[in-house]
C-alpha cells in the first residue's frame, strides 16, 4: 500500500490573527520530520490555551525556529515532486500555509487536500477508534506537528487494512 503524503501544521491559537509555528510531515515511506517557524515581528497572536496544547512556547520558537522563507522553501523542496499533500484540518492547515507562504513571497509547488477525500466509509466509521488506540499504543505525543502527521498517516493505514480497503 502506498501511503500519502501528510501533512500538520501547530499555530499560535486559533481564528483571526493565528500563525503557523510548527509544520510537520509525513512521507509516504513512513518517515517524519517537522521545523519550528520563527515568528515574523508582525506575528503577535498567542493564545496561552493553544500553547498548554502543543507545549511550544514563544521564546523557544525564536531560539530554535527556522525562518518562514527557509520552511516554505523546506515544504517546496519535500512536496513538489509529491504535488499533493492531505491534512485532516484543512480549513486551519491551509490558511496557516497559505500564510507562510504569503510572507515567504513564494507559491507552494503543491496543494494540500483534505484527508476525508481518500476515506471510504469504512475507514471513517472506524476512525476515531483507530487513532485513540494508536495514541495508546505507540505512546504518541500530541499536538506535535511531525508525530500527529505520522499518527494521521498510521490511522489511515490501519483503517484501511480493519475496513478491508488495503
Amino acid at each position: 500500500m502506498t501511503l500519502p503524503t501528510l501533512l500538520d501544521i501547530e499555530a499560535s491559537g486559533f481564528g483571526r490573527g493565528s500563525y503557523p509555528i510548527e509544520v510537520g510531515l509525513a512521507r509516504a515511506d513512513g518517515s517524519s520530520c517537522a521545523f519550528l517557524i520563527q515568528p515574523l515581528p508582525e506575528w503577535t497572536h498567542w493564545d496561552p490555551k493553544a500553547e498548554l496544547l502543543h507545549g511550544i512556547s514563544r521564546a523557544r520558537l525564536r531560539r530554535e525556529g527556522r525562518p518562514v522563507r527557509q520552511v516554505a522553501q523546506w515544504l517546496n523542496d519535500e512536496l513538489g515532486e509529491v504535488k499533493i499533500c492531505y491534512s485532516d484540518s484543512w480549513g486551519y492547515d491551509n490558511t496557516w500555509l497559505s500564510l507562510l507562504f504569503h510572507h515567504a513571497g513564494m507559491l507552494p509547488a503543491f496543494r494540500l487536500e483534505a484527508l476525508r477525500k481518500l476515506l471510504g466509509e469504512g475507514q471513517l466509521a472506524l476512525w476515531t477508534p483507530t487513532k485513540e488506540a494508536l495514541i495508546e499504543e505507540l505512546g504518541i505525543h500530541r499536538h506535535r506537528a511531525g508525530e500527529d502527521a505520522r499518527l494521521l498517516q498510521l490511522t489511515y493505514q490501519r483503517t484501511r487494512e480493519l475496513a478491508g480497503e488495503a
